[in-house]
């Protein structure tokens, strides 16, 4: 193509990207401080640039230009020029090729180079780098007008009836690793998002008892340079570069749809697709980081700068943080889970450290710009909100100041019923609020339980079984010296570091396990499971995988030991008994109110039968207690829990007459006396490190 061929009009600014009619495409590209954009067009190899054309209209901030003739398919890139000098914030270089905020689609991969910074490396950052970074860019995609799927008023799928927060099981996966050694799915498929909506994988959900599944990050990210030089790679996905854009290797066919296609046979079977997304940070790390987007863009308005300009104000600790409190940065980042919801079906988001996005400035807000957006956007007000809701910033630990219509993953309900279930003194009274759903941190402005997102393990920490199997973290594999990972782990290894042999240690790391998946599954809240705790998936005492794109991650669908097979038919009776009970996901927070002849919805029982005292609570030694769960039908549940290695007999509460208490769950398996189906009138002995549910009729 010769540069002549293109006649450039002025276009509109309205709509940001590069968006295709029947006649052209209109480009459009917020810089505030730029003082020249050009459109890099390219052909369809990506390696030849056919015409570079200069965007010729600049209004409210934002570049435009129309070119008539152009189709979907058209691949592109933009320079931006400016000023360089970081000192004042600013890192134009028209040397570097620039990623489009809002390309939907990327060709190609980062091949890293010393031409995609934006200084000299080896110096300092001040000196402007003059090499060309083409060759080694992914090049953005003009894409077909996309087809809106979803309205406010319009659900997705006429076969698929979201499920609502007290009734939602989670199960945090990631694309790849979830079907990746699953050997019923076409090979060409597994890892990918066909593998993700294949019939083999959504049974497997389904028969597990999920109701919405939690993706690790899949809008495009790539391997960072040093995992790279180490020969690993960026397994998780943390590190966003542009938020339109789905990862390309999770993608068989190569077709974003294939997105679209997954979420329906999900739909379909009544699982709702929940995304992580990470819009605190990007890809481009700190002042020493590449120039492949939003830096070469207009660096100042995309990132909180430090005091010294030339710095980030950086509360994720990945080197920057997304300046959302910028009303065009804002708009990219609701644009973009709009585009998420309306192309694809997405029903909900999870926010990495959400608390960086919800500080428009220094400090944490739940009336800040982000929040008070989403809360008032028709469309995102009515999809799943999650947030994690602490950063590394000043007043980090935001865990129940997120404003209503967000849930939160509780992470004080992680450490305190790790803690408790190891036997740690003094957690009887925390334990007891995580059982009712955290009120002391969620009951307020209307908020249910559901507001809760319990877990015990996600991608970040041990697996389920690696919490009983190690006492230390073993990330040697990260090349980093096993100087990653957190320290805090509340684990045990039973007696023994990592796989054994001895049928006594199994049989504790069994019932320990179980013990903790009960819990999750019988508390107030919202739970989530980590992908393969339901059936022993182990990462080696790896606690941050993070960059293990191997059979350390990825799920095991056949030769599971008979310990684990067990284990998952007890997850999938626990999630089935839970959906099956009210009692158990209740819509409002309990407080020990009357549901007649002084009977009441919750009461605490000591190994007397008697009900627990303040006193009780402020015992260090307390390891053990019942919870009590009434409603005004006469239902009952008595939940039986002992942290003690030596078993507790209790007094059992007087039900209706004629009545019995039937033993519905006991982790204990293998236990003298009676186990799962008894039915008993005045005592019981729960064996030490056990739970046992119990039903019975109060009236």
């Amino acid at each position: 193509m010769s540069r002549s061929r293109y006649r450039v009009q002025a276009g509109s600014p309205a709509v940001l990207g590069a968006n295709a009619d029947s006649r052209g495409v209109n480009f459009a590209l917020y810089s505030a401080n730029a003082s020249r954009v050009e459109l890099c067009l390219f052909g369809p190899d990506g390696q030849q640039e056919t015409a570079r054309i200069a965007l010729p209209e600049f209004t409210d901030e934002v570049w435009h230009g129309y070119i008539p003739g152009l189709k979907p398919g058209q691949l592109y890139g933009y320079r931006v020029h400016g000023a360089y000098s970081p000192e004042e914030g600013h890192r134009f270089n028209p040397h570097k090729l620039l990623v489009d905020p809002y390309a939907r689609e990327l060709r190609g991969d980062v091949q890293w180079n010393d031409a995609h910074f934006g200084y000299v490396v080896g110096g300092d950052d001040i000196v402007m780098d003059e090499r060309d970074s083409a060759d080694f860019t992914p090049k953005c995609v003009v894409g077909p007008k996309p087809r809106v799927r979803w309205t406010p008023r319009l659900p997705f799928s006429k076969r698929f009836k979201p499920k609502t927060w007290d009734q939602t099981v989670i199960y945090e996966a990631h694309v790849k690793g979830f079907t990746k050694l699953n050997a019923e799915i076409p090979e060409n498929l597994r890892g990918t998002f066909a593998g993700l909506g294949h019939p083999k994988a959504v049974d497997y959900l389904v028969k597990l008892g999920i109701t919405a599944v939690e993706l690790l990050p899949v809008q495009c990210f790539f391997d960072d340079r040093y995992l790279v030089e180490k020969q690993l790679k960026n397994y998780w996905g943390y590190s966003t570069l542009c938020y339109f854009a789905p990862a390309s290797h999770y993608l068989s066919s190569g077709d974003p749809d294939e997105i679209r296609v997954a979420v329906d046979a999900l739909h379909a079977a009544g699982i709702e697709v929940i995304l992580d997304v990470v819009y605190n940070h990007t890809c481009e790390g700190n002042h020493l980081g590449p120039t492949i987007s939003f830096r070469g863009i207009d660096n100042a308005s995309y990132y909180k700068l430090a005091d010294e300009p030339r710095f980030y104000y950086d509360t994720t600790g990945c080197g920057n943080t997304l300046n959302v409190g910028n009303p065009r940065v804002l708009e990219l980042v609701t644009s973009s889970l709009r585009h998420w919801v309306e192309n694809y079906g997405i029903d909900g988001f999870r926010f990495d450290l959400a608390t960086s996005l919800a500080r428009d400035g220094r400090s944490f807000s739940p009336d800040s710009s982000f929040l008070s957006a989403v809360r008032q956007d028709p469309l995102l007000s009515n999809v799943k909100l999650i947030a994690e809701s602490w950063d590394l910033g000043e007043d980090s630990y935001q865990v129940g100041n997120f404003p209503p219509g967000w849930a939160e993953w509780n992470g004080r309900y992680r450490d305190d019923v790790r803690s408790f279930w190891l036997g740690t003194d003094g957690m009887a009274a925390a334990v007891s609020g995580a059982l009712l759903g955290s009120a002391d941190l969620f009951d307020r402005r209307g908020r249910k339980p559901w507001a809760s997102i319990n877990f015990l393990t996600a991608h970040d920490g041990f697996t389920l079984a690696d919490l009983y199997a190690y006492n230390e973290k073993h990330n040697e594999a990260n090349k980093e010296d096993n100087n990653d990972g957190h320290n805090d782990n509340r684990s045990w290894n039973c007696g023994h570091e990592g796989p054994t042999d001895d049928e006594n240690i199994l049989a504790l790391r069994d019932r320990l396990r179980r013990a903790a998946m009960a819990t999750l599954l019988f508390s107030q809240g919202t739970p989530m499971i980590l992908m393969g705790d339901e059936c022993g998936r182990s990462q080696g005492g790896n606690n941050n995988a993070y960059c293990q794109d191997n059979e350390t991650t990825w799920l095991r669908w056949t030769e599971r030991n008979p310990h684990d097979e067990a284990f998952l038919e007890f997850t999938k009776r626990l999630i089935a008994l839970r959906a099956d009970t009210s009692l158990l996901h209740r819509d409002h927070f309990l407080h020990g109110s009357s549901v007649g002849k002084q009977m009441k919805d919750v009461i605490w029982i000591r190994a007397d039968g008697k009900t627990m005292e303040p006193e009780d609570w402020t015992n260090d030694l307390v390891r053990s207690f019942g919870l009590m769960l009434c409603d005004r039908s006469g239902d009952a549940l008595l939940l039986l829990f002992n942290a003690h290695t030596e078993g507790v007999s209790y007094e059992l509460p007087k039900l209706a007459k004629n009545e019995h208490w039937n033993i519905v769950i006991y982790t204990d398996v293998g236990t003298e006396g009676p186990g799962e189906g008894a039915e008993l009138d005045k005592a019981f002995i729960i064996a030490g490190r056990s739970l046992c549910l119990m039903k019975g009729r109060w009236k």
